[in-house]
């Protein structure tokens, strides 16, 4: 085919003489509260599901959105007014049932933050997990409980060998703090002295000279994230027990 024809081609072409699904965009952001893994929900606003509790999401603005990763991130901002510093694709899924309006796909997002710096008002809530991803909130809308079970088996997988539970700490943190984070993601308990001599052999954190906090029992030296904001892989899982 010429080019001339293929451009009379797309001139012509309606997008609308297919069935087009519905497509959107669903956010599963986790944190850790109370030493619990938690997800933000919030209460849905409009039918379908109304007053029903969901996670963060919505469908695809092709006027503004120039990928799927835009969607998300503006979704993301606009339902926490925060911008989360660890954002990844999960994965998509599409079928006629999970949404009552119509054959439906929706391209899965999973962040990681820090609790106390993410917006709330009063249709937004943390809800905890148990240690197999169940959301202890009733039955959620849509399919949005097993979305958010897939994401936490997929974060707990990528704790296993990588620096990402560094997402969910404020600036300044202990080397204890951080080990505990890894630890309620991963469903377990750490070596400590295994631990910290990954943690520092990977240069993912620097000391902050003169600083310290006051612990139960010691004065403990604060830490913070090096300059390299990419995830740390290692070349071995981390193993909790």
């Amino acid at each position: 085919m010429s080019t001339k024809q293929e451009k009379e081609f797309l001139k012509n072409y309606n997008i609308h003489d297919y069935d087009v699904p519905l497509t959107s965009v669903d956010i599963v952001i986790f944190s850790i509260r109370n030493e619990q893994v938690n997800v933000l929900i919030f209460k849905r606003n409009d039918f379908p599901y109304k007053d029903n509790w969901a996670i963060p999401g919505g469908f695809i603005n092709i006027k503004r959105d120039k990928n799927i990763e835009q969607t998300a991130l503006r979704k993301l901002k606009e339902k926490t007014g925060y911008t989360a510093p660890y954002l990844e694709q999960l994965g998509a899924t599409g079928n006629n049932k999970r949404d009552p309006r119509g054959w439906s796909v929706t391209v899965t997002y999973f962040a990681l933050v820090n609790a106390e710096e993410v917006e709330l008002d009063e249709d937004t809530l943390w809800c905890p997990l148990d240690n197999d991803g169940h959301i202890t909130q009733s039955k959620l809308a849509f399919d949005h409980s097993e979305l958010i079970k897939e994401a936490f088996q997929r974060l707990r997988s990528k704790a296993q060998y990588t620096t990402i539970a560094l997402h969910v700490l404020p600036e300044k943190f202990t080397l204890s703090e951080l080990q505990k984070c890894f630890e309620i993601i991963l469903g377990g308990k750490l070596n400590k002295s295994g631990f910290r001599r990954r943690i520092t052999k990977g240069n993912v954190v620097e000391e902050i000279k003169g600083e310290s906090k006051q612990t139960t029992t010691r004065m403990a030296q604060l830490y913070r994230k090096s300059g390299n904001e990419e995830l740390h892989f290692y070349m071995r899982e981390i193993y909790a027990r």
